[in-house]
């Protein structure tokens, strides 16, 4: 999705440079590092900026403590306020141990209690978490209520020029520690506060670069924005990719991003789950789903960055590992590799092993299976979970279930059954 560039910034490089001497003393300067798989893969030169390395293990840090750093006493005297569902929870309860604030976090009562957990460690009593709400959006509204009532400052996790300015030191830091020119850097898009901050200093620094923002296909905030020309509010959004899933972008990062976001990507889920399995595995790295985004996008970029030298920013490293067996799922599944089905059986002796033997291929393999028998019914339903070993295996799978004459139902990604029973 192209967009027009507008190269009057609302950002300027002075606001990050300061951003970085508040910074520098408590941040992390993560690595810049080359990924030689990535490079071959691609036919270029990949180099990753580790944010999942910082501190509280995001980018997040910067942009909540340059914002809280700079209130004064008198905006500080009753505390800050925030709402989060994790990294940036984390960044404003470590700056508040730091700069001996108090502050109050609402978090939406889902949130998964290690998420929790580690907001505590980083707070270490100087924070209360007040669990509120099913959503990020009831959190918000009771972060602003109190915000009101008590008086306490309260800080956004995306839609302020300070926070903002704080997120875009990552591009100072990546263009000092580049050894070339860089052609093309990818971060997620969310609420915007990182591609803003990114973006801004690059456009004026090195206008040359093109900076291309990355959102979950099920979450185009930014996109629908764009195609609407102004912030539009999407009513449901898929929340898989949790740190770039809002229905939202920020007021003040739609502005600041129609001047400096070159081209904008959107990366389906299930891409984004073969992205992290496969930093994992192949380079041990722990990439949340917003981190790995980034990197999943360069698929659709192919042939645009042959040659060039690119940067993906891995914006966080908060990935729960109860999640990993959904994501191995919507991989297998994006992959064409996992596929469920709700198979008619005769109440036969025998009607499963013929399945088995003459329908599966030698390299298919069951991974799901239920079945109840039903009395004085000539044929009973079975749910069955197929997974392949190449996708083009699909075609010959369903030739056999049809010439067995085995009745079937494809459950579909996008159907009722398949939220039924998945």
């Amino acid at each position: 999705m192209k967009q027009m560039m507008n190269l009057e910034p609302a950002l300027h490089v002075a606001d990050i440079l300061k951003a970085h001497h508040l910074l520098k003393d408590v941040i992390v300067h993560t690595p810049l590092q080359k990924d030689e798989r990535l490079s071959e893969k691609y036919e270029c030169s990949v180099y990753l900026k580790r944010e999942d390395l910082q501190i509280v293990r995001s980018f997040k840090l910067r942009g909540a403590y340059n914002k809280i750093k700079q209130l004064s006493e008198q905006e500080t005297a009753n505390g800050i306020v925030c709402a989060s569902a994790g990294n940036h929870a984390q960044g404003v309860a470590y700056s508040c141990k730091q700069l001996n604030i108090h502050g109050k976090i609402y978090m939406p009562s889902t949130t998964p209690r290690q998420k929790v957990s580690q907001v505590e460690l980083f707070g270490r009593g100087h924070i209360e978490i007040i669990l509120t709400g099913d959503t990020f959006d009831d959190s918000y509204k009771k972060a602003r209520e109190c915000s009101e009532a008590e008086g306490r400052s309260f800080i956004h996790p995306f839609d302020d020029l300070d926070v903002i300015a704080g997120q875009g030191t990552i591009a100072l830091e990546i263009l000092n520690d580049a050894d070339a020119e860089m052609d093309y850097v990818f971060a997620s898009i969310g609420g915007g506060g990182l591609i803003s901050g990114v973006g801004s200093y690059f456009k004026q620094v090195s206008p040359g670069t093109k900076i291309i923002g990355v959102e979950p296909e099920g979450a185009p905030s930014y996109a629908e924005s764009i195609s609407a020309g102004k912030v539009v509010e999407l009513d449901k959004i898929d929340k898989f990719v949790d740190g770039a899933a809002v229905k939202r972008v920020g007021d003040t990062n739609f502005s600041i991003c129609r001047s400096v976001v070159d081209d904008t990507v959107l990366v389906p889920e299930g891409k984004v789950c073969t992205t992290i399995l496969s930093l994992y595995n192949e380079n041990a790295i722990v990439a949340e789903p917003a981190g790995a985004l980034p990197i999943a996008a360069l698929d659709f970029y192919r042939d645009q960055i042959k040659g060039k030298n690119i940067v993906c920013i891995v914006s966080g490293g908060n990935n729960d590992i109860g999640r990993m067996q959904e994501m191995k799922e919507r991989s297998l599944m994006y992959e064409g590799l996992q596929h469920y089905f709700i198979v008619n059986f005769p109440q036969r002796a025998g009607a499963l092993r013929e399945f088995l033997d003459e329908v599966l291929g030698p390299d298919d393999d069951i991974s799901r299976f239920e079945y109840t028998k039903k009395n004085n019914r000539d044929s009973g339903p079975a749910f069955v979970g197929i997974e392949l070993k190449k996708r083009e295996d699909y075609g010959g799978l369903i030739e056999r279930m049809d010439r067995k004459g085995f009745p079937y139902t494809e459950v579909k990604k996008d159907s009722s059954l398949f939220h039924l029973f998945i």
